[in-house]
């Protein structure tokens, strides 16, 4: 479980994809500092786990399905990933109960500054808008992030600290990102069945 509270920007030092599992090597600082082998570590709002460690990096394996389901296939070096650690009994609860469990890719269609606010919009898959409601939340890239709009777009309103302290900073208009809905819908939409 995580809060889509992003700790740190990593950068992808490797990428092999092979057999039984894909290799991914991330470039680290912060999120170094207890991570253990066998430890969840969200990658882009993909949960993960670390199956290698040394000083500076770590590595996680991912499975086909993972790739198929997110924007991991156009992972390449030195691309910019968002990360954070698990959530401990400890921890503080900011941001949004997330899973890092990715429901399918979205586009981003614009990221320009609108008045004083950084506006992110997005073309969401259409299996998914039914879960996405104003006010309600979505985790793109694993970022946590209110929803200011559903129509015509998904239309995300993100402060300068959330702007600079992920990888939204890099982003562009053409951008595939990982998106998670609230479970809770989900879960309401089963029940209701």
């Amino acid at each position: 479980m995580f809060t889509g509270i992003v700790e740190e920007i990593g950068r992808v030092e490797q990428f092999q994809r092979g057999t039984p599992a894909a290799r991914l090597t991330v470039a680290a600082t912060r999120v170094l500092d207890d991570l253990k082998i066998g430890d969840s570590i969200a990658v882009d709002g993909i949960c993960l786990t670390v199956v290698a460690q040394r000083p500076g990096s770590f590595d996680v394996d991912v499975q086909e399905e993972t790739i198929r389901r997110t924007a991991l296939a156009r992972c390449t070096p030195g691309r910019h990933v968002n990360l954070e650690r698990a959530l401990t009994p400890h921890s503080r609860m900011g941001g949004h109960y997330v899973q890092g469990h990715i429901d399918d890719v979205g586009v981003i269609t614009s990221w320009h500054p609108e008045g004083a606010d950084w506006v992110l919009r997005l073309r969401v898959p259409a299996a998914l808008r039914r879960y996405i409601v104003e006010k309600g939340f979505l985790a793109v890239n694993g970022i946590s992030l209110t929803v200011a709009a559903c129509q015509p777009s998904v239309a995300l309103h993100i402060i300068p600290l959330t702007r600079m302290a992920t990888t939204l900073q890099y982003a562009a208009a053409g951008d595939l990102v990982n998106l998670e809905v609230d479970v809770l819908a989900k879960y309401v939409e089963a029940l209701m069945r």
